[in-house]
């Protein structure tokens, strides 16, 4: 029996979360226990932090605080890390809400602004913020969807200046992936926003079965036994797909098992197994029932190969009615778009796929393509889609199966694994909630695919969050505009990157403490009774030094000799190069005086032919003579090659004595002081000690820890205050360009500083330079845009290889716009290096072209006519190009320039554009 007390308080909770009742009515399934905690927790009043598994149904514990807020009379913002994702939610909250009550704000779209719930992406949200917008008085909640991307190193520092400078009134609802420190992340909420519930779950509600796709069938990646959902650290794997595998291991790829290992006639193994065909993957997982499916490819143009390759082998997933189905809403969703755009888009083929039941989904389709396949995908029409992983990214298309094609992907820089953490985020997309009983995450067998590894993969369900917190030009004159610069810097020291920095401060202190009394053990063990052993260790620690500091002097000045000289080499020098696969003589045949990356053709002592490039000379490149190359030498001859192979051999002589005489005054000096050094050892009295080699070890281990104790102390006086210092060097720039001044010992905004605050786009301090010095006075609303393009666009690597067309060549207007705004960065760059801050973007202008036609009035096939951009692509940079211009018509000090940015504006959104 419950006392009247708690009678009275459970009455008092049931009244106080009446609405919730009333929401969880509204659904078709009783809420979760998390679900329940969050949303009491918001009922209550306070801050929330919720992270549970992709799927889980968290957005939920966000929809029930914008209720509850729009209920109370209070404002509601939900905010998004994606345009898509804003435009998704929109429509959600409108359909609950109704037109009238419901807002977005992505930048580049504004309806209803002034409502009481308002769908925003995050970036929109800041901006709001810095500009002191009163429509923030009446916010009673914020709801942060995604806000793990706060790890994201390029835009993750907003989430954390939304946390920080948000009223003290308004209650956070904060959502995130699970990640495994969600405590401490919760622990810093609790210190900037006060009283903040963190609630996590693991559980998710539709089971996860992962699997591996040979091309002898599909297997279960556990042994019978294991329960997937909780496997361990080092789960038993499925002993029949161990052995499968292992029989199959030296398949020559003709067919499944084939070659047995055996070794060839030859005496050689066959090259391994091969991935089975995509068709073949998708005729599996139709068999076993598994569609839809996504399956993540991790490039674009692989997503669109996938597609085609699977149309191409005749496949068709629909029946003729959901045919028609489909064809009815692909014309309806383009009706807007002219023809002519929909040409260049490769239309037709596009919508011969989705009729088939197939798609691409990936950054390089236009929005509007991307929104059709997630409303298809949604309502069951489509049944395999080929994703890159920013479909990953919170967009509501949960799928029976998650295929993954291989367990590496390319980050920018190289090919890397994939993190536990990216793999449960991919993965997670696999259960639909009411729909499937359980979900299913298949890898494809691939050239190195390891089943350990993926064992390991499935069963650590690790994502910490890591700050990538930097303050930004704008954010740091903003922070003095508004705070001044004693709180400016009392706000960053409350960042969560900062607080990760002090929590690692903790450990570091205890090393750098453990290491000093290793110090001292160390040194009592190294004692001489011959004299001061740690005096003797010393020269000798010296004489390392020097001889590393001369071998890497020597291999810099190679490095740097051989960049120079590659592109000097005439026909006939001969070359010796230091190491490597190509190491050995080599006679130059064909020049190459390429200024960037010269590559000119050798033919080397062994009478073989290959092109030298700065990349594989690491070793150096020394010219040590010359031959005379025969007149009508035929490179590809082998006879020819042999001839001049013999020359080189004939003069190897006076190629030897030709290198003995080189002797630079770097290498003599070098050379002195390791004597000098060598005969202090000598005449120190613990160089004659019969023990001197036992005590070394001692000494060489006590120098070891010293240069620990020093790396751990350098960390820890980089860790503390360290996101105040960046701030304080990037004010420093400000003053420098003067944007900032010092009035009466304190800091002020000039009036190009108040310009400064209120530009938001990528290379901010940039643009303002430009803006500010009048590089860009003078420009037509095509080249500004041009010219603004520069300074956002961060080009793919298949842009290297291309020369950029500007329009009127590098002479004209916009020409000698682009160097004025490469010398103004130039100059920031090397403010920035000056004072230890990271490199700044550089200017790129691989988009010049496409971007100035587009502003022109010229259509979509024309711009792009000729150029590797993909239409998404040129799509998202117009409108980031766009939002630019937006904040340039606002804040430019010439009224031409804002003439021109408000033309360009007005001509550029239009067609795929304005959509």
């Amino acid at each position: 029996m419950t006392s009247p007390a708690e009678r009275y308080a459970a009455a008092r909770a049931r009244a106080r979360h009446s609405d919730l009742a009333e929401f969880e009515e509204g659904l078709s399934f009783p809420l979760d226990p998390f679900q329940r905690e969050a949303s009491e927790a918001v009922a209550d009043g306070h801050s929330v932090l919720v992270a549970a598994p992709t799927g889980a149904g968290k957005t939920l514990v966000g929809e029930y605080a914008v209720r509850h807020a729009f209920r109370n009379g209070e404002k509601a913002f939900y905010t998004t890390p994606i345009k898509a994702l804003s435009n998704q939610k929109f429509h959600d909250l409108e359909r609950a809400y109704g037109a009238e009550n419901v807002g977005l704000l992505t930048g580049d779209t504004t309806i209803n602004p002034d409502a009481d719930i308002v769908v925003m992406t995050t970036e929109v949200l800041r901006n709001m913020i810095y500009a002191g917008s009163s429509t923030i008085d009446r916010l009673g909640v914020v709801v942060l969807d995604e806000v793990h991307y706060l790890a994201d190193r390029f835009r993750g520092s907003v989430w954390e200046e939304v946390i920080i400078h948000l009223p003290e009134r308004t209650s956070i609802i904060a959502l995130s992936a699970t990640v495994s420190n969600a405590e401490e992340f919760g622990a810093w909420l609790r210190e900037v926003r006060g009283d903040t519930r963190v609630v996590v779950s693991e559980h998710r509600p539709v089971p996860l079965w992962p699997h591996v796709l040979l091309r002898e069938g599909i297997f279960d990646l556990y042994a019978p036994g294991v329960d997937p959902q909780e496997p361990g650290l080092t789960p038993r794997l499925n002993p029949e797909l161990e052995a499968v595998a292992k029989r199959g291991r030296y398949d020559d790829g003709r067919g499944a098992g084939r070659g047995g290992g055996r070794p060839t006639r030859g005496g050689r193994r066959p090259a391994g197994r091969r991935a089975p065909p995509r068709f073949a993957v998708v005729d599996v997982l139709d068999r076993q029932g598994l569609l839809p499916a996504i399956v993540f490819v991790f490039s674009r143009a692989g997503c669109e190969d996938a597609a085609d390759q699977v149309r191409a082998a005749g496949m068709s997933l629909t029946t003729e009615a959901e045919r028609h189905e489909i064809a009815d809403i692909v014309e309806q969703r383009c009706a807007a778009i002219p023809a002519d755009d929909l040409s260049a888009l490769g239309y037709g083929h596009w919508r011969d796929r989705l009729e088939a039941g197939i798609a691409a989904h990936h950054a390089g389709m236009i929005p509007l393509f991307k929104e059709v396949v997630e409303e298809l995908f949604a309502a069951g029409l489509i049944k395999v889609v080929y994703a890159t992983e920013t479909l990953a990214l919170g967009i509501n298309m949960p799928a029976r199966s998650v295929v993954l094609e291989k367990l590496v992907k390319w980050d920018g820089q190289g090919h890397k694994d994939l993190s536990a953490g990216e793999y449960t985020q991919l993965t997670g997309r696999a259960g639909r909630r009411g729909i499937d009983v359980e979900g299913h995450a298949v890898v494809v067998e691939h050239p190195g695919f390891d089943a350990t590894q993926l064992g390991r993969l499935a069963s650590r369900r690790t994502y910490p969050l890591v700050s990538s917190f930097q303050p930004t030009y704008n954010m740091a004159i903003n922070l003095v505009a508004q705070l001044g610069i004693t709180r400016a810097r009392e706000v960053l020291e409350m960042s969560f990157a900062q607080y990760q920095a002090d929590q690692s401060v903790v450990g570091k202190a205890r090393k750098a403490r453990e290491l000093e009394s290793t110090l001292h053990g160390y040194a009592e063990a190294a004692a001489c009774d011959r004299g001061d052993f740690m005096e003797y260790a010393a020269l000798r620690e010296r004489l390392a030094r020097l001889q590393k500091q001369a071998s890497k002097a020597a291999s810099r000045a190679r490095q740097e000799a051989t960049a120079a000289s590659l592109a000097a080499l005439r026909q006939g020098d001969v070359v010796r190069v230091g190491g490597g696969r190509r190491a050995g003589l080599a006679a130059v045949v064909v020049p190459d005086d390429h200024p960037v990356a010269p590559r000119p053709l050798v033919v080397t002592e062994h009478a073989r032919v290959h092109r030298l490039a700065i990349s594989e000379l690491r070793h150096g490149l020394e010219t040590v003579g010359a031959v005379k190359i025969p007149r009508r030498f035929d490179a590809r001859n082998a006879r020819s090659r042999r001839e001049l192979a013999q020359l080189i051999e004939d003069a190897r002589g006076s190629f030897e004595l030709r290198r003995a005489k080189r002797r630079g005054p770097e290498a003599e000096s070098t050379e002195a002081a390791e004597l000098e050094v060598r005969r202090a050892m000598r005449e120190h009295p613990c160089h004659q000690c019969p023990d001197r080699e036992a005590h070394a070890r001692w000494a060489e281990r006590y120098h070891r820890a010293l240069r620990d104790k020093d790396r751990v102390v350098g960390e820890i006086q980089r860790a503390t205050g360290s996101i105040a210092k960046v701030f304080d060097r990037r004010l420093a720039i400000l003053e420098s360009l003067g944007y900032v001044e010092v009035v009466d010992g304190e800091p002020a905004i000039t009036r190009d500083g108040d310009m400064m605050r209120r530009l938001y786009a990528e290379n901010d301090i940039v643009i303002a330079e430009a803006l500010r010095t009048g590089a860009w006075q003078g420009l037509h609303p095509a080249a500004l845009a041009a010219a603004v393009s520069t300074l956002l666009y961060q080009g793919r690597r298949e842009d290297e290889a291309r020369a950029p067309h500007v329009p009127g060549g590098p002479s004209g207007v916009l020409g000698r716009a682009l160097t004025d705004t490469v010398r103004l960065w130039s100059k920031v760059d090397d403010m920035q290096r000056e004072r230890g801050l990271p490199d700044l973007p550089a200017p790129h202008w691989g988009i010049v072209g496409p971007i100035h036609g587009w502003a022109q009035g010229k259509g979509l096939d024309a711009v792009l006519r000729g150029s590797e951009i993909a239409p998404g692509d040129m799509v998202r940079w117009c409108k980031q190009v766009i939002d630019a211009l937006d904040q340039i018509a606002d804040v430019a000090p010439s009224a031409s320039v804002r003439a021109a940015a408000v033309s360009a504006i007005r001509t550029m959104r239009r067609g795929v554009v304005a959509y």
